[in-house]
């Protein structure tokens, strides 16, 4: 008996049957011609298959995977035809149910691909779905973080928004991006919502940046969400610096005008800057006019900053500058006197002297400068600040004062009346020494051969304080005297120098 049955005749129709049904990948063909060791490897080679494709997940099966399983297909097919053109088939016996039965099990490896892409798009929508989850839990754990501090976190998570509605725009989780962006919007701009103007610029400054990562299309009207708010919040933060006294209001103010030229916050800057400085005007009045002259000299500098704005917007600043400026100049008369009141009167003398060269046309010009003089005379005799000087003149006691002195001196006086003069110096006199001064019978201004320099004041009773100071580049002390005059007596000053120890005085 023979082993095997004798090879059947050629038959090209019972080839094409075994080579289809080893296309399915389960190796049928192998099955009907009995061939038990390629039928073998045909299901370990889908069951491979399988192993490496199930689960279906968003990566899908590796393209080597699938080209060497195709090609193995391919060759189980040829070599099935190649065994099936010669051998018998086991069952079905007649050759076209064979071939029928090929082209139905074809459905099987054609449906599972069709299966299997369902299940990996399906996986990678879930994976997309939780990616969309991951960056909605970075912005929600930004929401608990200062601005610049989560800023990091609010561009991975825009990064993510934009990677979806760009390069997955079909999917589910691309269609749930604009939602999101809402979230997103108004959680990096929580400030705003507190009403934490300051702290709500940079937010918003950088949402006016989105949509240069995210479609228009997917943010609709939160294109030109933040600029309003914005506006009002560089408006709101630079009043509330401005009322402060601080300097942060000409950044925010130069900032709105420039941006935002055309809005209604920007219309409100100069109604604002103008409060602030009739603010500070009436305030010159009060209890700090140095300190009211000081923000007053500050608000001009600061409006002459805000070179950002256009149009009327400059104009009114200017007129604002303008008008600071003059108050600053008028109320440096209530700073001086209230320096000369505290007793500080160095820093008086200055204020007065700044004045009078500030405001030639002041009502005010001429007592200033009568209390610049009774500041500097109150420098060296401090009893002489104990009283405002006034603008009175004049007197019915006669005073004379004599220079003996090589140098010319000015001679300041304050009291009843306030008033200084210069007296030249004297061409024959010199300094005394500190050791003649001490001498029985001394006497300054006594040589009556001498022409001393003199000018004769006349002066009510009273106290009268005198200070006589060196001109020019002298390093001598000044020389002062307390004069308690009355009616009936001439009075005499005399203005002379004494050394001692390379002092002068």
């Amino acid at each position: 008996m023979p082993s095997s049955p004798p090879p059947a005749p050629p038959d090209a129709l019972r080839a094409a049957a075994v080579a289809l049904l080893n296309l399915t990948g389960l190796g049928l063909g192998y099955l009907l011609v009995r061939r038990w060791l390629p039928l073998a490897v045909c299901l370990a080679a889908t069951v491979v298959l399988l192993l490496v494709a199930l689960p279906a997940d968003a990566d899908g099966v590796p393209g080597s995977a699938l080209v060497v399983y195709a090609v193995f297909l391919l060759l189980a097919a040829l070599h099935g035809a190649f065994v099936g053109l010669r051998t018998r088939l086991v069952w079905p016996g007649q050759r076209p149910l064979a071939l029928a039965l090929g082209v139905v099990l074809l459905a099987v490896p054609v449906g599972g691909a069709l299966w299997y892409d369902s299940a990996q798009r399906e996986a990678v929508e879930r994976a997309l779905l939780d990616r969309l989850d991951g960056a909605d839990e970075r912005v929600d754990a930004a929401r608990q973080k200062d601005f610049a501090t989560a800023k990091s976190e609010y561009q991975d998570a825009l990064a993510v928004y934009r990677d979806l509605a760009v390069h997955h725009s079909g999917s589910r989780a691309a269609a749930q991006v604009p939602d999101r962006m809402k979230t997103y919007y108004t959680t990096v701009a929580a400030a705003y919502g507190h009403q934490d103007y300051c702290a709500a610029v940079e937010p918003l400054k950088y949402l006016r940046t989105v949509p240069d990562s995210i479609p228009r299309d997917q943010l609709g009207t939160l294109t030109h969400w933040p600029d309003d708010r914005l506006a009002t919040s560089l408006y709101e933060c630079g009043a509330g610096g401005l009322a402060d006294g601080g300097g942060d209001w000409v950044p925010r103010f130069g900032e709105l005008l420039s941006t935002f030229p055309g809005s209604d916050q920007a219309a409100k800057v100069v109604p604002a800057v103008d409060t602030a400085e009739k603010k500070a005007a009436k305030a010159v009045a009060g209890k700090d006019p140095c300190g009211a002259v000081k923000q007053l000299r500050t608000l001009n500098t600061q409006i002459g900053q805000l070179s950002n704005g256009t149009g009327a917007e400059t104009d009114g600043l200017v007129k604002v500058a303008d008008r600071a400026e003059h108050s600053g100049d008028s109320g440096e008369y209530a700073c001086g006197v209230k320096q000369y009141r505290d007793g500080d009167f160095a820093q008086a003398q200055q204020t007065m002297r700044q004045f009078v060269t500030d405001s030639p046309h002041d009502r005010n010009r001429d007592r200033a400068r009568k209390i610049a003089i009774g500041a500097e005379v109150a420098q060296t005799l401090p009893a002489a600040g104990k009283k405002l000087p006034t603008t009175a003149s004049g007197g019915g006691i006669s005073v004379t004062v004599r220079n003996d002195s090589p140098d010319e001196i000015t001679v300041l006086y304050t009291g009843p009346v306030t008033g200084s003069f210069t007296l030249g110096p004297c061409g024959s006199c010199e300094a005394y020494s500190f050791a003649s001064s001490l001498l029985p019978g001394w006497e300054p201004c006594g040589d009556s051969g001498k022409n001393y320099p003199q000018h004769t004041i006349s002066l009510p009773p009273g106290t009268t304080y005198f200070v006589h100071k060196p001109k020019n580049d002298s390093t001598a002390t000044p020389g002062s005297d307390t004069a308690k005059l009355r009616y009936g007596y001439i009075y005499t000053e005399c203005a002379y120098t004494t050394q001692a120890l390379g002092s002068t005085y």
